[in-house]
């Protein structure tokens, strides 16, 4: 099984448990893969064959912006179910990042993978 995927899509959001983040929008940050056969595009040329990246976006964004979400847990399952019924994919891993959210941390985050892992 082939994958498609998004590297470093940053979107800014209202996630948090304390009512101060409540307030405000911090960056997010997410690389995505989704499972696919890439074969019958790659034959084709066409756009309608495969995943289109642009809409994997697009949905992620209205998900992320839609409302405030508390936990990164809770948003990234929602990504998660989302993209695996919208792109009729099989298997889904987001990682999920929120960069400065701890004092001498980078960023913290959560990784899920959804659905039938490719290869087994």
């Amino acid at each position: 099984m082939d994958r498609i995927y998004l590297k470093d899509l940053r979107i800014d959001a209202v996630v948090g448990v304390y009512d101060w983040e409540q307030r405000q929008q911090r960056p997010l940050r997410f690389d995505i893969e989704l499972a696919t056969d890439t074969r019958v595009a790659a034959h084709s040329g066409e756009i309608t064959d495969t995943v289109d990246y642009e809409a994997v976006a697009n949905t992620v964004r209205a998900i992320v912006t839609r409302e405030p979400h508390t936990l990164l847990e809770s948003l990234a399952e929602e990504i998660a179910e989302t993209l695996m019924t919208a792109f009729r994919t099989p298997w889904v891993r987001i990682d999920l990042g929120k960069p400065g959210a701890v004092a001498g941390v980078a960023e913290v985050g959560i990784r899920i993978e959804r659905g039938v892992h490719p290869g087994g």
